[in-house]
């Protein structure tokens, strides 16, 4: 509306200053007559109606990037929580399994089984602090973060789980590397010689 009223006006003020009879012609002045006029007074009210339309058109793409970003955004942090997830969720199955293997091997001592599942334990301490860290992001304002602010924190704890799960993995493999060290030891100390 106000584009329009715009070309409206400049049209309006280009004709009187064109057509103003002030009694003074200009050499060279260009003489219009009716149908110049009124066709060049189109020109310019569709030159404003495509100016608004490309005005429109650009806030309708900036909106549409605001859009894009928020969607963006929320997409990292769900991915971030997935990820998360499933590094717990590996976290559980080393737990249920390796860790119990460990713990019932004859070649672990007793006086090292306390320290096996403490160091098992602070990871997953650390685990379910993590998951109540996140609990909080998503659930409030936490400190009323923007959404690319939060996926940030969200992608920073993804990287701290996966170096949980890193963690977690060299300590199994090293304790089954000592169970086995010590299995072939057992066999060497143990075998039978026949000479």
């Amino acid at each position: 509306m106000k584009t329009k009223f715009k070309t409206l006006l400049f049209g309006l003020i280009l004709s009187i200053t064109l057509l103003s009879p002030n009694g003074t012609t200009a050499q060279g002045m260009p003489v219009y007559d009716n149908t110049n006029f009124i066709s060049l007074v189109k020109q310019l009210i569709e030159s404003g109606k495509q100016t608004a339309e490309m005005i429109k058109s650009v806030k309708f793409l900036k909106d549409a990037k605001e859009a894009i970003e928020k969607v963006s955004s929320v997409v990292q942090q769900l991915r971030a929580v997935e990820e998360i997830g499933q590094n717990n969720q590996r976290l559980i199955q080393v737990m249920q399994t390796d860790l119990q293997d460990i713990l019932n091997s004859p070649y672990i001592k007793p006086d090292e089984v306390a320290r096996v599942t403490e160091s098992f334990e602070a990871i997953v301490q650390n685990s379910l602090d993590t998951v109540d860290f996140i609990d909080e992001v998503l659930s409030s304002d936490y400190l009323k973060m923007s959404d690319a602010e939060r996926a940030e924190v969200l992608k920073q704890k993804e990287k701290e789980s996966q170096e949980m799960i890193s963690n977690i993995t060299t300590k199994t493999r090293r304790y089954r590397d000592i169970i086995s060290f010590r299995k072939m030891q057992d066999k060497i100390n143990n075998r039978e010689t026949a000479y």
